[in-house]
Parts: C-alpha cells; structure tokens; sequence
C-alpha cells in the first residue's frame, strides 16, 4: 500500500519517472500537440478550398466567351486529367466539373494527372503546340499550386 501510494503521489523532482502524473501529463500533451496539428491541416486545407472557390473562374464560361478574358489574368481550379513535358515546359488539361481547357506552361514545369491544381495566366486562341492544335488555351503567367 505504501509502495502504490509512493507511485501515486511521487513527486518528479525525486527522480520518479513512473509517476501517474507525469504518464498522465505526457500524453495529455501529446493529444493537444495532435489535435493543434490537425487543426491547421485542416484551417489550411479550407483556406486553398476558399481561395480556388472564390477567385476561380468558371471554365465553360472561358470556353462560352474566350475573347472576355484575353486581356486580363484568369484563374481557374480543377483536377488534370491529361498533361504532356519536355524539359519543364508542356501542357496540362484541367476539368473544373464545367468544362475543360489546356494549360500551356513554360518554365513552371506540368503537374502530373490526378493533381488537384489552382493555375492563373492569359487565354490565349488558336495555340499549336508539339504539332497539336488548341481552340483556347491558357498560357501559365505565375506558378501553378496543387492542392
């Protein structure tokens, strides 16, 4: 009895290490260092979903009226579906669920199909690329972000 009231009531600074308290202590603060960090996953997952929701241009309304955006930076949001390279230049095909358009990208190098992407640049009509014609495409003028 003396012996489990010692354990129990040990105090840290006598060398105890296998005092309940300080068990106790240890994974409290180890579940609230976890739930911090999957708040901010999350907190920062919601930010991107916000940003590429608000700011993010409808495709179909780029494919309805490309000669609306030409003059201006647009940015769209979507998963790649297709993507071709060659030596950090190429072009992705992004699908918002509205439609889909082809990214040129030079220098920003082509995210891989599957990626979720959130890319800004210039709408640009009639590009021909590697011997392939596009009606409309958008030319990569900042570093596209995957999410």
């Amino acid at each position: 009895m003396t012996r489990l009231r010692n354990l129990l009531f040990a105090d840290e600074s006598e060398g105890s290490e296998t005092s309940i308290y300080h068990l106790i202590s240890t994974d409290m603060l180890n579940r609230k260092i976890r739930s911090l960090r999957t708040s901010i996953n999350l907190l920062a997952l919601a930010f991107l979903i916000f940003v590429a929701g608000c700011s993010a241009t409808k495709i179909s309304a780029i494919n309805n009226d490309p000669a609306k955006y030409m003059a201006k930076d647009v940015t769209i949001a979507g998963q790649v579906i297709n993507s071709f390279a060659i030596a950090n230049q190429g072009a992705f095909e992004v699908d918002d669920g509205t439609g889909r358009l082809w990214v040129w990208s030079s220098g920003f190098g082509v995210p891989s199909q599957g990626a979720r992407v959130v890319v800004t640049g210039r709408v640009q009509s009639g590009v021909s690329v590697g011997g392939r014609f596009f009606a409309n495409v958008l030319r990569e003028t900042q570093p596209h972000k995957t999410a």
